[in-house]
């Protein structure tokens, strides 16, 4: 069986667990979210925790009996405490700044681009190299995350662009360097 697959997942208090057929619903002190999965896994809620079934030991059945307890327990685990992924802006004049939900990134454009978040998710600037994007949905955070980062992926010559914080980045030589290796 696997390992993940059969661990329960421990509902806190304040944490409502509704499963019906394939859907499970939890609602929290964040928020409430929904979700649909595999019509052959069996979601139950027992004693306080809510443990997935599989109906075979089909290679199939086994992937999804360790995703779909995963998936449950990331949306406990977010309407309980929520979700957050942290961004680092590099580079001379590169800053973001946030006007009413949008977020703003100059980061050498001829244009500065704009971000509208999806429900749920909300954008902070602590600092203007700083961006924090934070939510329920950790599949969504994670999204937008890597969208954010896309408008201006680290460059590996110089490390200018948008990161993830304590994202380790390997910079090249360049020309310079590697001509100086061959001597």
């Amino acid at each position: 069986m696997s390992r993940i697959g059969r661990m329960p997942v421990a509902i806190p208090p304040g944490v409502e667990v509704t499963v019906d057929g394939p859907r499970v619903r939890v609602r929290g002190p964040k928020g409430e979210l929904e979700r649909t999965f595999h019509p052959d896994l069996r979601v139950e809620v027992q004693d306080g925790t809510v443990v997935v079934r599989r109906p075979t030991d089909l290679r199939h059945h086994r992937a999804l009996h360790g995703l779909t307890r995963a998936l449950v327990n990331n949306m406990v685990r977010g309407v309980t405490e929520g979700f957050s992924v942290e961004l680092e802006i590099h580079g001379t004049g590169y800053r973001a700044t946030k006007q009413g939900d949008r977020l703003v990134l100059q980061v050498g454009y001829t244009h500065p681009v704009e971000l509208d978040p999806p429900p749920g998710i909300t954008f902070e600037v602590p600092q203007p190299n700083r961006v924090v994007v934070r939510g329920l949905d950790k599949e969504l955070v994670g999204q937008l995350a890597a969208k954010v980062r896309a408008v201006r992926p680290p460059d590996p010559y110089k490390g200018k662009g948008i990161r993830y914080a304590r994202e380790a980045l390997r910079l090249r030589p360049g020309k310079a360097g590697r001509a100086a290796g061959k001597k």
